[in-house]
């Protein structure tokens, strides 16, 4: 899939263009060719502005290639949905791909629920972790129910979670993971879960919370906007286009060079084994292994993105 024309404009002054001495010189610089390939709906002024704010709290963001910063700030802005903020809607998470520092967009679990509101479809949808001195049951088949009364003083780490929308049809699901579950989808499909910087060791509740609303939301209705919305989540782009869904993601394998997306650090993780396929196949096994018996929700559900 190519860049749209107007994303061809920009890529196009851009190199007609000396290089500005900061990232912020050069977005606005850029700013009259931005104006093109932005939607009606988005003013360059917002583009801006939130691009700004990002770099503000994520420095390390200036090293990263402009063209997958902008990109990043693109989808951000055209979601509606504000990164590298206390709303925790949306992060731009700089990776080092192959020797070279690049920008991953990706939505946080109140993004997703955000994406869901606005398409007018829910009446309510939420997520929350269950703690052992909790009031908690639940039962599928034919009626499904779910019981959760919190602890006036939550014990130790959470040892569920879960997820539940209704809609405005009456329709209604939910979707409970353990902590184990959690435990082993992150083992299985995350990347950079060995890393002392991962979100999964920085942000563990908020990614367990994210991963089972995605579980719950997998059979529920989503129009084709959502859909293509939600299909940006963790992604690298380096184009830009009106309407950044069209715009093909780029082929990435994190090394073992991340940048900490709350402290800005870039560190080299000591002893990495994420390239290893043997030592973290082994990791794997011996998560599998300490998954309960008991977890009844089934595998089926895990998500595959």
């Amino acid at each position: 899939m190519k860049t749209d024309s107007k994303g061809n404009e920009v890529l196009a002054k851009l190199h007609q263009t000396t290089k500005p001495a900061t990232l912020e010189d050069w977005l606005q610089k850029m700013r009259p060719e931005l104006a093109k390939a932005l939607p009606e709906h988005v003013k360059p002024d917002r583009l801006l502005r939130i691009a700004m704010t990002a770099l503000r709290v994520t420095p390390k963001l200036r090293t990263c290639d402009p063209m997958s910063f902008l990109a990043a700030i693109m989808t951000s802005a055209q979601l509606g949905l504000e990164p590298n903020t206390p709303l925790g809607e949306a992060y731009l998470i700089p990776y080092f791909v192959k020797g070279q520092p690049w920008v991953q967009f990706q939505i946080g679990y109140k993004g997703i629920i955000t994406l869901c509101q606005n398409t007018g479809q829910y009446r309510s949808i939420y997520a929350h972790e269950v703690y052992k001195n909790d009031k908690f049951s639940y039962c599928l088949g034919l009626h499904k129910e779910l019981v959760h009364v919190p602890a006036d003083e939550p014990e130790g780490e959470p040892i569920y979670y879960y997820a539940v929308y209704h809609l405005l049809n009456g329709g209604f699901d939910f979707s409970v993971w353990s902590r184990k579950r959690v435990e082993r989808h992150r083992d299985e499909y995350s990347k950079s879960r060995d890393f002392d910087s991962s979100s999964w060791k920085t942000a563990f509740d908020s990614m367990a919370l994210k991963t089972v609303l995605k579980s719950a939301l997998k059979y529920a209705p989503k129009s084709i906007e959502l859909a293509r919305q939600l299909s940006s989540d963790e992604t690298v782009k380096t184009q830009i286009a009106p309407d950044m869904s069209e715009v093909p993601a780029e082929e990435t394998d994190i090394t073992n060079e991340v940048i900490d997306k709350v402290t800005g650090e870039i560190r080299e993780e000591p002893g990495s084994s994420y390239n290893n396929p043997i030592k973290r196949k082994g990791k794997v096994e011996e998560a599998l292994s300490n998954v309960e018996d008991d977890d009844t929700v089934s595998d089926e559900d895990l998500p595959k993105e």
